[in-house]
């Protein structure tokens, strides 16, 4: 009898996880997908709402190519029960299935901030693709937009927003702009960046109401004036889904915790994306990153896994990169450890910022922000996400790195950290293209 996987959530951990089965299994499977959505990659929603790519090419996989793929769907429905012990779950149109194996990949939802209005007409997440439809269909050349929270959603969607012509005004809660993926000194830079490009910033900005203003939308504030717009776009955060595992038998924390085999506490119940909880590469700690590159490794180690191969996922590494009005803007690791040993540099007039992060001989954070037609950032900014992911010892460059932290590139290479990583595969072996098994998205 073949094995049966069932595969909750189609997004990025889902669809990597099912490409791998096929790539791994040694005999053929039966594959059930559940998703509530048609699957399509969330990272393009930004350009779908500028109106660089059509709504087509947001998809991932059309019900025939999924069928072609011999994965039999459930689109439009969601799982409300997982029955453990029973090896079975249902869904909420009382259908139930029943599997060998199933992987959790149900992703996270978009938060709003808890105050009066947040609810109202012209007031959005950017999350799905419902909502990325609903924003584009109210902002017009000449819209004021308001953005609450200066997080790295709404820094992905920043420019879209700027190339439909629209005046942005960002308001956050915490006294600097990302504050989750920079530190003070790169945000005060970022921020003098977008005044020039004509963005608006209110920081320690605590929203109280939003309320009707004749056809508009205003915003009042505990402190400072108010802000009258036209749509108000809620950028405050994300939430795992959890609710629907209670009682599940499987555990829970922040996430669903799980092992280096992206394993729950059950053993043929996996989890893999933004619900999981697993280890940080860099801390050894389990955290839960919800972030495209996590979601893809995870994806790949379950499915290889759920194929029965044996894969050890050595843990996710925090990247997060943005650019915004040609400004690029990174940080990886643990770019915000009080107790690690810190360097900086700043050149304000490019404007560019470095910061690099150590314990002991590694570099184990970095920040790095500058304009994105200068060619150094582009490649330090790969050179120092390599070393950060590879961990090679930096003893004979530490002193002049900490002394020139814009002169990466001699040790990137005589570190040879390019030779560290290569070899590195997430299942251990060479590479193979798609063929005719699902895209890796």
């Amino acid at each position: 009898m073949a094995t049966r996987h069932v595969v909750i959530g189609g997004g990025t951990a889902g669809m990597n996880a099912i490409r791998t089965i096929r790539e791994e299994e040694a005999a053929r499977s039966e594959i059930t997908l559940v998703s509530a959505e048609k699957p399509y990659s969330r990272m393009v929603l930004p350009y779908y709402l500028d109106r660089s790519i059509a709504e087509s090419h947001v998809f991932t996989a059309t019900p025939r190519v999924l069928a072609d793929w011999g994965v039999k769907a459930h689109l439009g429905r969601r799982v409300t029960a997982l029955d453990a012990k029973a090896n079975a779950c249902t869904l909420d149109d009382g259908t139930t299935l029943e599997y060998d194996d199933c992987l959790i990949a149900t992703g996270s939802s978009a938060v709003r901030a808890p105050v009066p209005g947040a609810d109202g007409r012209g007031v959005h997440s950017f999350w799905t693709l419902d909502e990325a439809r609903a924003v584009l269909a109210e902002i017009a050349p000449g819209s004021h937009v308001v953005m609450v929270g200066a997080g790295f959603i709404a820094f992905t969607i920043l420019n879209s927003i700027l190339a439909l012509g629209a005046k942005l005004t960002i308001v956050e809660m915490e006294p600097r702009i990302l504050p989750r993926m920079i530190d003070d000194a790169g945000a005060t830079l970022v921020e003098g960046w977008l005044a020039k490009h004509g963005v608006a910033i209110r920081t320690g900005a605590r929203l109280a109401t939003i309320e009707d203003a004749k056809g508009r939308k205003r915003l009042r504030f505990a402190a400072g004036g108010d802000i009258v717009c036209d749509v108000v776009i809620m950028a405050t955060g994300i939430k795992t889904n959890l609710e629907w595992l209670k009682g599940s038998g499987v555990t829970i924390n922040r996430g669903v915790i799980v092992d280096d085999h992206l394993r729950s506490s059950v053993p043929n119940v996996y989890a893999a994306g933004d619900i999981a909880e697993g280890r940080d590469l860099i801390t050894g700690e389990p955290a839960v990153h919800a972030i495209e590159p996590t979601a893809q490794e995870h994806g790949r180690v379950a499915g290889a896994n759920m194929a029965g191969k044996d894969v050890r996922y050595r843990g996710s590494l925090i990247i997060n990169i943005v650019e915004v009005c040609h400004l690029d803007v990174a940080s990886f690791g643990a770019w915000d450890e009080a107790k690690a040993e810190a360097a900086s540099g700043v050149k304000p007039d490019r404007p560019a910022y470095r910061k690099l992060l150590w314990r002991g001989d590694r570099l184990t954070g970095a920040i790095i922000l500058g304009p994105s037609s200068d060619i150094w950032t582009t490649n330090d900014v790969g050179m120092l996400k390599g070393l950060v992911q590879s961990g090679v010892s930096l003893a004979r460059f530490k002193a002049y790195l900490k002394r020139n932290p814009f002169d990466i590139k001699p040790a990137f290479i005589a570190s040879k950290t390019t030779s560290a990583l290569l070899p590195e595969t997430i299942l251990g072996r060479p590479s193979k293209a798609p063929g005719n098994t699902p895209v890796a998205v």
